[in-house]
């Protein structure tokens, strides 16, 4: 069960381990989409199941009898759930062994929809992931397994992502195999440590330079490629992927531009400048900064306030 690109490579695992059978995949509805929403998108999960021949159920609904009919049919062992939705008990109570869960994080740590995101906004050097059981409320199960890995300095989490979308699939392998032999330990989570990793959402991506450039720094990473960090310069939105901090004398006002207009652009924050990187205008494609510099003038020396 699993819808985007990250849950592929568990898939795959399965798929190809030969003492296992996937029986089915369950993934999220097609969408339209692309331009004009013209294009019917199917999910990467979807994509890989049909080149495997394996059976696709896409509900739109969980509850629907004919759907939970289908899914019984199957009469699978165990269900496997990689980013996917919450499924409500009389569908991940359904197998003898129940249903299994792979999360981006060190459980209890990061329970929630971005926990790749958050570890990296709140500067963590550590993180990784946990393979556990489903109850019904959410992140919350007995631990399997987990692997640890560090988080590079300069990491986005758009290169985290891809370490662990890989080494996903090897965890959840083991993850199965050791529930197929019965021989297993689990153990509860330790609810002292527990701490969240909510959705994000585009208002909540605006670059606050009035922080410390640490903490700008590693929002602007923890973000990129998406939701993407951004700021407003004469009213018109730059949305910023990459960057790095510049120990030069700085006397600037949090927010204050900086640049020669042909091969750098800094932003002040509190105590550094932010040397900007890559970036994209309104209306226009991901850029480094030489190339947006080349075309496009800077209408203000000082980013816009918060909105």
């Amino acid at each position: 069960m699993g819808t985007p690109d990250f849950a592929v490579p568990s898939l795959q695992a399965l798929v190809e381990a030969p003492d296992l059978e996937v029986v089915a995949v369950v993934t999220s509805t097609d969408k339209w989409g692309g331009r004009g929403n013209k294009t019917l998108l199917q999910s990467a999960v979807k994509k890989y199941a049909q080149s495997q021949n394996i059976p696709v159920l896409q509900p739109e609904k969980f509850r629907n009898p004919d759907f939970l009919e289908e899914l019984r049919s199957y009469k699978a062992d165990l269900q496997v759930v990689v980013a996917f939705k919450m499924l409500p008990k009389m569908v991940w109570d359904m197998p003898k062994l129940g249903s299994m869960n792979l999360h981006g994080s060190l459980l209890p740590k990061y329970r929630g929809a971005a926990p790749l995101n958050w570890a990296v906004i709140n500067g963590e050097k550590e993180t990784g992931l946990t393979t556990f059981l489903l109850q019904h409320e959410i992140d919350t199960g007995e631990l399997l397994l987990q692997y640890k890995t560090p988080i590079g300095p300069a990491e986005t989490v758009g290169e985290l992502h891809d370490r662990l979308m890989i080494a996903g699939g090897d965890l959840v392998l083991r993850s199965v195999r050791l529930l197929k032999t019965g021989d297993y330990q689990t153990q509860p989570q330790a609810e002292t440590e527990v701490c969240h990793a909510p959705k994000i959402f585009h208002k909540d991506c605006q670059i606050n330079f009035q922080q410390g450039a640490q903490k700008v720094f590693d929002f602007i990473r923890g973000l990129s490629p998406y939701p993407v960090a951004w700021t407003k310069v004469g009213g018109k939105k730059l949305k910023i992927y990459r960057s790095q901090i510049i120990f030069a004398e700085q006397n600037a006002s949090p927010g204050s531009i900086w640049t020669d207009g042909k091969k750098f652009l800094r932003i002040a924050a509190q105590g550094a400048w932010l040397d900007i990187l890559e970036l994209q205008a309104e209306k226009r494609k991901r850029m480094d900064v030489q190339t947006f510099l080349n075309g496009q003038e800077l209408s203000a020396s000082k980013v816009d306030e918060l909105d």
